[in-house]
């Protein structure tokens, strides 16, 4: 497969976990609305997702897929697979006595990360509890990512790209047909959280059983004699500084709201939402596809390859992330109203919500380009210097906040973190530039004016569209509402594809023969 339909494929089916965690996302906040138990909600679920997103998913995979690649490349399977079977064992014991610690800790923890809801006695307990059963998360994450990485680099990406759909699957059953019949409501997002958790294990074992990649457990000592395996853990080092420098950002915002006015936190969570949505679809899918297709042309030497697809990847974030930020910025109102505004869910929140969609769209470009730029440097098992840019971006976010806090409350974070990004991802692109790494090929101007033009065609539709509606007490049915937002967002999307067309841009463009 090439890596121009692996991507479509990772796309595709993150479009629909996208799809599914909106439904989600949309009947949670119209069951329980903005209140104290949700803020207590999503500030235990903040804790063991972002250290999903720190040990598994982040400085994991990123030390791992790397010497995966090369093990692939370079060694026969039997090798592999025993590479394999260590770095699955000592992952394993790892974050199973972290959970049990952090199950253990809960208390400690929300005060850390939300030391505002202290003052809130029924929101803090509730947060505690609510930690201490969803915190053994992270354990069945963890071996999630470890087996997505052996998948993808074994070029299966459907699968590890699909398993998010059951978590959200399984949040809309706690929601629909558990939340009802509990004494507490909330503890049913919670019991949905853990069997999410394991379903997205359990879906992936048959994939590995048969290619014979089915990690088996050896001792976590024997585990770590391996010189590979250390190998990974000294990589792991500094990665955990490179994705932990922007989760510290994050629990540094969520201690902020905790002390701002009472569901900051979910306004923030649910404009996070929106956020992830084109971050997924485009930033993650190509960082999924980029990184072990990286690391293979960096081990074989082919560095004209691994221009290419940073080459590749960079266009199509010139290309689609511009008017997803555009669009998240014109129509952050609308899509708010139309989600998740209902008796629970009030104009107040729509505007609220709203104000924070609108700073994350102001640094949506520079979210996803750090999941196209930092590859670059891990490819090569360079994780320091991202470590060092990303330590320097956090410094610039919290000087941000200091000004945008007070200007705009919540919104004023979102909008922080969106500007720290695009200082990331600019101070990553002149580093590899100046090393060489990356230089532009032909089609980069053509490539700009065409969006250019394109763009403030999809502008002009989308401002006339808003300036006649107010979404927030637009007195319309909810069918009505979406019809109206689809019918605009169609418009708008054809109109700036047209443009493309017009301007002379086609999708043979973005194909790039060297990274097929």
């Amino acid at each position: 497969m090439s890596i121009f339909r692996s991507a479509a494929v990772i796309s595709g089916m993150t479009l629909i976990s996208r799809i599914t965690g909106l439904i989600r996302d949309i009947l949670i906040a119209r069951f329980f609305g903005v209140n104290g138990d949700t803020d207590a909600y999503y500030v235990a679920f903040r804790l063991p997702n972002l250290l999903r997103r720190l040990f598994a998913e982040g400085a994991f995979q990123q030390a791992f897929v790397p010497m995966l690649a090369d093990a692939k490349s370079t060694k026969a399977q039997d090798e592999a697979k025993t590479f394999i079977d260590r770095v699955a064992s000592l992952l394993a014991s790892v974050v199973l006595l972290i959970s049990v610690l952090g199950s253990l800790c809960a208390p400690i923890l929300v005060w850390i990360i939300a030391s505002g809801l202290y003052e809130e006695p029924q929101t803090f307990t509730t947060a505690s509890q609510l930690t201490r059963i969803m915190f053994p998360y992270i354990f069945f994450m963890s071996m999630v990512a470890l087996s997505s990485s052996i998948l993808n680099t074994w070029k299966e990406f459907a699968i590890p790209a699909a398993v998010p759909i059951l978590l959200n699957l399984s949040l809309i059953c706690a929601t629909l047909f558990l939340a009802p019949h509990m004494e507490r409501p909330i503890f049913a997002l919670a019991i949905g959280v853990m069997a999410g958790g394991f379903l997205q294990l359990a879906v992936q074992i048959p994939a590995l059983w048969k290619r014979g990649l089915l990690p088996k457990p050896v001792s976590p000592l024997t585990a770590l004699k391996d010189p590979t395996v250390r190998r990974v853990l000294k990589l792991m080092v500094p990665a955990l500084f490179a994705v932990g420098v922007a989760h510290i950002s994050i629990l540094i915002n969520t201690n902020i709201a905790s002390f701002l006015a009472e569901g900051s936190v979910t306004w923030l969570t649910y404009a996070d939402r929106l956020m992830e949505f084109p971050t997924a679809l485009l930033g993650v899918a190509l960082g999924t596809v980029l990184l072990p297709s990286l690391s293979a042309a960096f081990a074989k030497g082919s560095m004209d390859k691994y221009n290419a697809l940073l080459n590749w990847g960079l266009k199509l974030i010139i290309a689609f992330a511009i008017p997803a930020a555009l669009g998240l910025a014109f129509l952050s109102d609308a899509l708010v109203s139309v989600l998740f505004q209902s008796k629970l869910f009030g104009p107040n929140d729509v505007v609220q919500t709203s104000n924070a969609v609108l700073g994350y769209s102001i640094g949506l470009i520079g979210l996803i380009g750090i999941k196209i730029l930092a590859p670059g440097f891990y490819a090569q098992k360079d994780i320091k210097t991202p470590v060092k840019v990303a330590c320097a971006a956090l410094i610039v976010t919290q000087l941000f906040n200091l000004i945008n806090v007070p200007l705009f409350a919540h919104a004023g974070l979102a909008l922080s973190v969106g500007l720290g990004a695009c200082f990331n991802s600019t101070i990553l692109l002149c580093i590899l530039r100046k090393r060489k790494i990356f230089t532009p090929v032909e089609g980069w101007r053509k490539l700009f004016m065409s969006v250019f033009v394109s763009s403030v065609v999809l502008c002009a539709i989308l401002f006339a569209a808003q300036m006649q509606i107010d979404w927030a007490h637009l007195q319309m049915s909810w069918a009505m509402k979406m019809t109206i937002l689809c019918g605009l967002i169609a418009v708008a999307g054809f109109a700036y594809l047209f443009m493309l067309f017009v301007c002379g841009y086609r999708l043979s463009d973005l194909r790039v023969k060297d990274v097929e």
